[in-house]
């Protein structure tokens, strides 16, 4: 085989990408999410779980105190980004309140005034900000009621435990993750399905067949040049998760897994392009393929985004076997593809 035509190819496929509208702004959002996936992250999580606010926001609010300035309570509510200012009248604190200068009141007894500590809480109006008052309140609330459990010798108390919590786990490795190397391999289908369609439609492919180089060798160097373009973006939006602290394991398997279905993409694009010989048509049946089988996907027990969620967890079932069960996948539907590229064509070379 000789190589230099080959490569030849790949190279200008590389350099038409800067020319695709529509795959530089695909690209640029994948970078804008990788870029701030963290702060991306947070947004997300307070429409999926509003319980995810505290714990990954910086938010603060300011509290009205009446009562016991001398209580712990307010020492809880500093460290939880709350302010407390104290209020002589309750009066006061609620038309400040109502002028929207505080965030909230809390009406906070004197430890030695009775068995039970009864507390008032009073929220603004608005639900959203009643929302994240409640949210930010709600850890040093629990850390005073065990302050007063303890006081009272009562040994039952809410239990702080450490890391984040679940629900910013899964949605982190279990949406986040997958979409950002996932997402690579669907432009690079869209890039072959756009390379092939345009030399069909402009009938350049005969300029391509005068060089000492296949039918399947240009085809296949239309989907390297695609793969190679996803790897890159894979291995650039691993390194901004790290940067964004975010920790992805079994890198070397993320990312080969992540380049074997961008290489499937590719040739499900080129097939299709192929057969179909239009480009609107080919996009359209591509993009459908690939929502219709990601969606079946599911009914895998070892799907390619369930297995890659397992492998940048750092499952003990999920393991280098996986992927390469993946990759030979993908060197039988290329090699399957490039043999009959021909007769999909339905050209006499």
């Amino acid at each position: 085989m000789n190589f230099k035509p080959l490569l030849a190819i790949v190279k200008r496929e590389l350099r038409s990408v800067t020319r695709e509208r529509t795959i530089m702004i695909a690209i640029g959002i994948q970078l804008f999410i990788a870029s701030f996936s963290s702060v991306i992250l947070v947004g997300l999580l307070s429409f999926y779980d509003p319980n995810t606010i505290a714990q990954n926001s910086q938010a603060r609010i300011q509290a009205g105190i009446v009562g016991d300035q001398e209580s712990p309570l307010l020492d809880y509510l500093r460290a939880g980004n709350v302010r407390p200012i104290y209020f002589d009248d309750p009066e006061r604190a609620d038309a400040a309140l109502d002028q929207g200068l505080i965030d909230t009141v809390l009406y906070v007894p004197p430890e030695d005034t009775a068995e039970i500590a009864h507390m008032q809480l009073f929220l603004p109006e608005a639900e959203t900000q009643s929302t994240i008052v409640m949210m930010l309140l709600r850890k040093p609330l629990e850390q005073y009621e065990n302050y007063l459990r303890r006081a009272r010798g009562i040994e039952v108390r809410f239990t702080d435990l450490a890391g984040k919590p679940s629900t910013s786990y899964e949605f982190l490795y279990a949406t986040i993750v997958p979409i950002l190397m996932f997402f690579p391999g669907f432009v690079a289908g869209s890039m072959v399905a756009d390379s092939v369609a345009s030399e069909l439609e402009h009938d350049t492919l005969d300029t391509l067949w005068s060089a000492p180089i296949s039918l399947a060798e240009i085809f296949g160097a239309k989907i390297l040049a695609a793969m190679v373009l996803a790897l890159i973006q894979i291995g650039l939006w691993l390194v901004l998760l790290h940067f964004n602290q975010i920790d992805v394991q079994n890198t070397v398997n993320v990312l080969f897994l992540a380049g074997v279905v961008a290489g499937l993409n590719a040739v499900a694009a080129a097939v299709i392009t192929t057969f179909l010989k239009d480009r609107e048509r080919a996009q359209f049946i591509y993009s459908l393929t690939i929502v219709l089988v990601a969606g079946g996907s599911a009914l895998i027990g070892r799907s390619p985004i369930t297995l890659l969620t397992q492998l940048a967890t750092n499952d003990y079932y999920a393991s280098g076997v996986d992927v390469a069960l993946y990759g030979g996948l993908l060197l039988l539907a290329a090699a399957a593809y490039l043999l009959f590229a021909k007769q999909l064509l339905g050209t006499k070379i």
